[in-house]
């Protein structure tokens, strides 16, 4: 065997030999045997085959593929695999994240919630969009353009403030002079000669009010057996009352009885009225008829009496010639 031929099969046996141990360092890091997943975003900065995958920030698999979504493409489909026995839920969120800041992106998978039921190999698991670093870049750029105007119109708002601030002390040196001062000493002066005059007619006040409560207290003294009197007269109405009210009470019932009859009575009236209608009507326009007639013979014998005794009508006397 030549030198060319050993080198060539010394190769190719480290490939082989290198294919198998990568094969087996993948496997021993899945746990053996994984499981396929799969979750759609529409943003997935720095996401390829091979990105990890993490379950409540522990490494638990790996991507397997990313390409745009055969149905929707504005969304991004990531397949990844993690291992065997993790717990994967219905309320398990994937989203795009990373460890620290620096290091490179990774899916991470939150745990959810321990009763929720598993999700089955192959199924698509629920995703949340993160918020990119171009996002957050213009985000703090209008944030900082805000800042600008906020800062410019605070310092226009603390001039005003300060200009006011400048009068009032100003206003308050004016108040707090020596010309105010001496009108305040001035006052008190007179409060205090008003009090000292005044005093000898608050006295007399205040005895008066103390002779006044003395006259009350003896008044509701005399009072009392009145209301104690007053308390009987109540308690006799009371009784007057109590036994008023069964009399009363039959009447009421009575009366009751009396009025049930009386719309009884009512009632079978109208159905008799409304039974014999047409006869009435029929009645009633008969008297009217007779009326009418009786009017007609009225005004026949006021204008010709005669004709209560005679039976023909006088000819007309003939106007002479």
């Amino acid at each position: 065997m030549s030198l060319e031929a050993k080198v060539g099969t010394f190769v190719i046996g480290c490939l082989v030999l290198l294919a198998v141990t990568v094969y087996y360092v993948g496997n021993n890091q899945l746990g053996g045997h994984a499981i396929p997943y799969k979750t759609y975003l529409r943003y997935a900065g720095g996401v390829a085959p091979g990105t990890g995958v993490l379950f409540g920030g522990i490494s638990a698999g790996r991507v397997t593929l990313v390409r745009p979504a055969s149905g929707d493409p504005t969304q991004i489909e990531i397949l990844f695999e993690v291992k065997e026995g993790t717990p994967i839920n219905e309320n398990s969120v994937a989203k795009l994240g990373s460890v620290t800041l620096m290091s490179s992106p990774a899916i991470s998978i939150t745990t959810g919630s321990n009763d929720a039921p598993r999700v089955k190999a192959g199924q698509v698991i629920r995703s949340e969009e993160t918020v990119s670093m171009d996002d957050m870049a213009r985000k703090f750029s209008t944030i900082a353009d805000n800042a600008q105007g906020l800062v410019t119109e605070v310092r226009g708002e603390l001039r005003g403030i300060s200009g006011g601030a400048l009068t009032l002390l100003a206003h308050l040196n004016d108040i707090t002079g020596a010309p105010n001062r001496r009108r305040v000493a001035e006052i008190l002066k007179s409060v205090n000669s008003l009090v000292a005059t005044e005093s000898p007619k608050i006295d007399r006040i205040t005895d008066q009010v103390l002779l006044l409560s003395r006259d009350a207290d003896s008044v509701m003294k005399k009072a009392g057996p009145l209301l104690d009197h007053t308390d009987t007269a109540v308690s006799n109405v009371n009784l007057t009352i109590d036994q008023l009210r069964e009399p009363i009470r039959q009447d009421l019932a009575q009366l009751q009885a009396t009025l049930d009859q009386a719309t009884s009575t009512m009632k079978t009236i109208q159905t008799l009225v409304r039974a014999n209608d047409e006869n009435i009507s029929e009645a009633v326009e008969n008297v009217r008829v007779a009326t009418e007639n009786l009017d007609q013979l009225t005004e026949e014998v006021k204008q010709r009496p005669w004709s209560l005794v005679r039976i023909r009508q006088p000819k007309d006397r003939k106007v002479p010639q």
